[in-house]
């Protein structure tokens, strides 16, 4: 079985974490349009793509994410010039330059780990997002997007962008596409907006996971059905199943969620197109020590997998 997941950080490396258990060949394709934090330093000063996303997945595929996961994973919590700097993104930055490409670099570093699978950009071009908002104003740049936590209405690139041609190789070779979880319209759509990819995948069987929480200004009021005809839209062609979490989620933890915007991405639709099943758990952080809630990588992976099997009649083995 053949896998193709589309995606940005958080949520693609949650899902790779569980699906790679299963006997199934994994290819990650990751948004490479963020321009904020220790990525956006890289992009600036070393003018190569952002590797944050991509450093995240490697990591999320490593089978066994030893010591060597621990330090590309790693951040920098004191000093002034390399606080918040992700050692990993450096490394990445420098076997770039070694290289002569980004693409090798991310080579490299998934051959170090040993990852199950692949990780690569979706293209290879630097470009940048544009929003069109409600209030009519045009936002360029993800993390200018993210902070202005307004209506989004339309996004488009900076420029037209081709695939990493890999990306179109892997994607005719699959069985199954995934799409999310993650950000919306700054990890999920910008991977659609790449010249070829929806063609591409047309033709090929899809699954949307559906995010858990809304996020503030991006999807505000949105629910699942919604998210749905967005993706579509985008996609240019239908989704054929789309997994939505069907666990309940404590009280409390809603209620504090709610009071900074945030709401349960719900699902009214009685289409069988919507697939539902318990995948969530609730995780205290380490900085706040709020309550938060997140995907399950194992209850994710198993209801991914469970999907497939709908769609396809293949059982896949662990």
């Amino acid at each position: 079985m053949k896998i193709v997941a589309f995606g940005g950080g958080t949520g693609l490396s949650t899902l790779l974490r569980g699906l790679k258990k299963f006997k199934i060949e994994i290819t990650a394709v990751v948004t490479v349009m963020d321009d904020g934090g220790s990525s956006g330093i890289m992009r600036e000063e070393f003018g190569i793509l952002p590797p944050g996303d991509i450093r995240n997945n490697i990591v999320a595929l490593a089978q066994d994410e030893s010591l060597m996961a621990k330090i590309m994973a790693y951040r920098f919590q004191e000093g002034t010039r390399f606080k918040d700097q992700s050692l990993g993104n450096l490394i990445i930055a420098a076997l770039t330059k070694i290289n002569g490409s980004f693409p090798a670099a991310i080579e490299n570093i998934s051959s170090i780990l040993a990852i199950k699978g692949k990780v690569l950009p979706v293209t290879e071009e630097s470009v940048q997002l544009v929003a069109q908002m409600s209030d009519g104003s045009v936002i360029t740049g993800e993390s200018n997007i993210t902070k202005r936590n307004g209506k989004i209405m339309e996004i488009i690139l900076s420029k037209p962008a081709k695939p990493f041609p890999k990306v179109i190789e892997e994607i005719s070779k699959s069985d199954v596409v995934i799409i999310g979880p993650g950000s919306l319209f700054t990890s999920i759509i910008p991977n659609l907006l790449v010249d070829s990819i929806p063609e591409v995948l047309k033709e090929k069987p899809k699954i949307l996971i559906a995010n858990l929480m809304t996020q503030p200004g991006e999807t505000t009021g949105m629910d699942a059905e919604e998210h749905l005809r967005i993706v579509e839209k985008y996609l240019k062609s239908e989704i054929d199943r789309v997994i939505v979490n069907s666990q309940s989620i404590p009280y409390d933890v809603l209620e504090r969620y709610e009071k900074e915007g945030s709401k349960q991405v719900l699902c009214k639709s009685e289409n069988p197109k919507f697939v539902r099943f318990p995948m969530i758990k609730i995780v205290t952080d380490k900085m706040d020590g709020q309550k938060k809630i997140r995907h399950d990588p194992e209850k994710l992976a198993k209801a991914v997998i469970k999907t497939i099997e709908m769609i396809t009649g293949d059982k896949v083995g662990i």
